[in-house]
């Protein structure tokens, strides 16, 4: 099975977007080519590499991109984080899936260390809630396909 290439799009590609390619990556590494981009690229937040770190995932070696350096390559899905990204997501060729989580900026967040963490850890909850819930309605999609496929066979 040809693996399916996802795009995670968000304003910064600093947190959100890297988390949620981390755990595609990880959860799911032999179905899916993962990249993640931002609409005005920051760098990678180290909150986000340490929390993720904290369940076993690294995204250390992450680097943000800006989603221009995608355009012109075919996606199968192409998943926009929040509604920034979502409202000003370019346009990618061929027939692709699109899938939007709104999810709260964990990075704008003002405070203590400890505070910052504790917000960072709920929006990694949250992401990988949307993974999990991406890769059953994937898995099911498939499945059913499978049963089209051979009914008709």
């Amino acid at each position: 099975m040809d693996k399916k290439r996802v795009l995670v799009l968000c304003t910064g590609n600093s947190a959100r977007s890297q988390m949620a390619e981390g755990f595609l990556r990880h959860i799911a590494p032999d179905k899916f080519e993962v990249f993640s981009a931002g609409v005005k690229p920051r760098q990678v937040n180290p909150l986000a590499i340490k929390v993720m770190a904290e369940v076993g995932v690294d995204i250390s070696k992450h680097r943000s991109k800006s989603a221009m350096e995608f355009i012109g390559e075919k996606f199968d899905y192409v998943i926009t984080i929040c509604d920034n990204a979502k409202q000003t997501c370019p346009v990618f060729p061929g027939k692709y899936e699109k899938v939007h989580w709104d999810l709260e900026d964990p990075a704008v967040v003002q405070g203590a260390e400890e505070e910052k963490l504790n917000v960072f850890r709920k929006t990694r909850g949250k992401i990988k809630e949307c993974v999990l819930g991406f890769l059953k309605t994937i898995t099911e999609k498939d499945y059913l396909a499978s049963i089209h496929l051979s009914t008709h066979s």
